[in-house]
């Protein structure tokens, strides 16, 4: 099955867009998975300016690179969370923080995950790949105690800050793929059947599928493309190492940064770790999964010059796999 490979450049932004565009064509790259920071796709400016958009487009066909999503990730977070503080500063355009205060910043955020939405729709893509934030995250020690009722709380703020959002995604035909990931209202199989229900399975809600953070929490990241094969809207590719052995260092990384050996897991290099990537693939091609397969490069131990066109081939290795029907057909087939 043929899917195109693309690079997210989220951990590319510090580069302009031009130069990302020029490294990955050289590395044999079919496209870019296209973050909304740096100077990548600034969602302001795709409203604001008519000319914004094909500056884009026409960089890309320069270097024949193609675009099938963006990702807003940042502001997303702010959609949801609790608290918002300075970590959230860091990460947002100045316009949305504005004077930090909490309930605005969300509301900005959202209004921004609409535009994003809107921006999306000129550049010619159909999905928006990022976070929603949540108000619960804070209580996943579930100590101290937490009642039933603030979990439902936190669902019901979701839905009732999404599905507003969502409305604008189904008005200019785009979908919206949350990456499952900590820190998420959906961070888990259970989180994200919960969140599911929460918004009454609109088909403008789905998934993006990146398996690090699975494996990491013992999630099989295999049965999960399965089980949620109709909402798996696209699929972020990177790595993850659990190094747990010595008794010391544990799931939760001990606030240690990436890279540390003393963290219990950790990004690397895709193939190097502990994700079952050809029975994912399989599972892929299984559920029919014919959209873009992109490769998210995080990992801090290695030069991602050199990581990166590694990964590429990696996953075009894996991406020849032949779905189970088409391995049939070919074996049975007469003359």
């Amino acid at each position: 099955m043929t899917r195109p490979i693309t690079l997210f450049t989220g951990q590319w932004a510090d580069l302009p867009f031009e130069e990302v565009c020029r490294l990955a064509a050289g590395w044999g790259y079919d496209g870019l998975e296209i973050a909304c920071w740096g100077d990548h796709f600034e969602v302001d400016k795709a409203l604001a300016d008519d000319s914004y958009v094909e500056r884009k487009q026409a960089v890309l066909a320069e270097h024949g690179l193609k675009v099938w999503a963006v990702s807003n990730h940042l502001v997303g977070q702010a959609v949801c969370d609790h608290p918002i503080d300075a970590r959230h500063k860091a990460i947002l355009p100045a316009r949305i923080w504005g004077e930090g205060d909490a309930e605005q910043v969300r509301r900005r955020a959202a209004e921004e995950i609409k535009d994003t939405a809107r921006a999306a729709a000129r550049l010619g893509v159909d999905t928006v790949v990022g976070f929603t934030g949540s108000a619960i995250w804070h209580t996943v020690a579930m100590f101290p105690p937490v009642p039933a009722a603030m979990i439902e709380d936190g669902y019901a703020d979701f839905a009732d800050r999404w599905n507003p959002i969502l409305d604008v995604f189904d008005e200019v035909g785009v979908r919206f793929a949350h990456e499952v990931h900590p820190s998420e209202i959906a961070y888990d199989y259970h989180t994200t059947v919960r969140t599911l229900e929460a918004i009454g399975h609109r088909p403008a809600f789905g998934l993006n599928w990146d398996p690090s953070h699975m494996v990491w929490q013992q999630i099989d990241p295999v049965g999960f493309i399965l089980d949620f094969a109709e909402r798996i809207y696209h699929v972020d590719c990177k790595d993850a190492k659990v190094r747990t052995g010595d008794g010391r260092r544990g799931r939760l990384a001990s606030h240690l940064p990436w890279a540390d050996p003393r963290r219990g897991w950790d990004f690397v290099s895709t193939g190097r770790g502990d994700v079952p990537w050809e029975e994912c693939f399989r599972a892929l091609n299984a559920i029919g999964y014919t959209g873009p397969i992109s490769i998210e490069w995080e990992d801090a131990g290695m030069d991602r010059l050199a990581g990166a066109p590694e990964a590429l081939g990696v996953i075009r290795g894996l991406n020849a796999i032949t779905p189970p029907a088409t391995a049939f057909d070919s074996a049975f087939s007469s003359e």
